[in-house]
């Protein structure tokens, strides 16, 4: 949910106009929309690039989950991590859109410790996969925009350990 409909919403199941300090959120949030979008936009159109960098990276740190046995073991299983991050990608380009973490939250995050234990899924070498991400990605902006991309890839990394 965006900071205008939370604002809006909070205000209204108090039948009252919005705050000075709404107000100046939701200006803020206009402020900064071109800068999320042209970083929402970054990570989309580099996201395969992401994705095999964050991969290789993982797979070379843990190479216990690409060797037999491994949750990542075979072309099928290794497509299956991949496809994860990708996941988590696209889930950090809703919260840089929305500027706020809840579709990171409600999307991605509830039960997902549970699902990768149930699955033997190390979830620390989910988070590490990120972690890589979030380094590849980054490294290809500028300090403000890193700064505020690096914010969503953390929240996710926190929510899995």
């Amino acid at each position: 949910m965006s900071i205008v409909t939370k604002a809006i919403v909070n205000a209204d199941a108090e039948a009252r106009y919005l705050s000075p300090g709404e107000l100046d959120r939701i200006k803020s949030f206009v402020t900064t929309g071109q800068r999320r979008l042209r970083i929402a936009q970054a990570l989309t159109d580099s996201r395969e690039r992401l994705v095999k960098q964050a991969g290789d990276q993982l797979f070379q740190k843990r190479p216990d989950i690409v060797s037999p046995g491994g949750n990542a073991y075979g072309e099928e299983l290794t497509a299956t991590c991949l496809r994860d991050l990708d996941y988590y990608l696209r889930l950090i380009t809703y919260g840089v859109v929305s500027g706020d973490v809840t579709p990171i939250e409600e999307i991605g995050v509830v039960g997902v410790r549970e699902m990768y234990k149930s699955l033997g899924t190390p979830v620390d070498a989910v988070a590490e996969g990120v972690r890589a991400m979030k380094n590849a990605a980054t490294s290809m902006m500028s300090g403000e925009d890193a700064a505020e991309a690096g914010s969503y890839f953390d929240y996710l990394i926190g929510a899995m350990q």
